[in-house]
């Protein structure tokens, strides 16, 4: 999230206003952050026990592991349909990011890493850097920002997920989950 925080910064996507500590108290600031972890991380835990706890893990059992991967991203991103702003794009998005958090599940077989990616995708990208969070408008922000860059590439109000922003952060990722469980391997 940083990666395309930083990107859209640097192209000039994006208006920088200020840092919620600005207009809020310091008590406000910390109890709506710590809200917002403590609300990520059930987000996380029930998504990821569903989608690649179970719907891949399943069909991964009863096909094989490329279906579970492929139908699980594809469930995960047809269940974000109700959010406001949900286009194509934004299918599309949450596809190839669930394909990414499958990824991290494969290569470690166990659900701890997409969860730990999951919550930590939420929460900074709402909380930490104030982009929407597929389409979720109203959340408490530290950083008070303004993306007037092409939706086609910000996602627009939908934020990054709808965006081709997205795809050079989650090829970085993809690296960064190899790279790890390369390591973990030889340890």
């Amino acid at each position: 999230m940083a990666t395309i925080y930083l990107m859209e910064r640097g192209l000039g996507w994006l208006s920088f206003e200020g840092y919620s500590w600005g207009s809020d108290s310091f008590w406000k600031v910390g109890v709506d952050t710590v809200f917002m972890f403590w609300f990520f991380i059930l987000v996380a835990a029930q998504e990821e026990l569903l989608f690649r706890g179970y719907i891949l893990q399943n069909v991964a059992e009863g096909l094989n592991i490329l279906w579970g991967f492929l139908l699980s991203s594809l469930i995960f991103a047809l269940m974000h349909f109700s959010n406001p702003g949900y286009s194509a794009m934004a299918l599309l998005g949450i596809f190839l990011s669930g394909l990414f958090i499958a990824y991290s599940y494969i290569c470690t077989r166990q659900l701890w890493l997409p969860a730990g990616i999951h919550l930590g995708w939420n929460f900074f990208e709402g909380t930490v850097f104030g982009f929407q969070v597929s389409g979720l408008e109203g959340m408490p922000r530290l950083i008070k920002q303004t993306v007037s860059g092409p939706t086609l590439f910000t996602g627009g109000s939908f934020g990054p997920e709808a965006g081709l922003i997205l795809i050079p952060a989650l090829i970085l990722g993809l690296f960064l989950i190899r790279g790890y469980s390369q390591i973990r391997s030889e340890a």
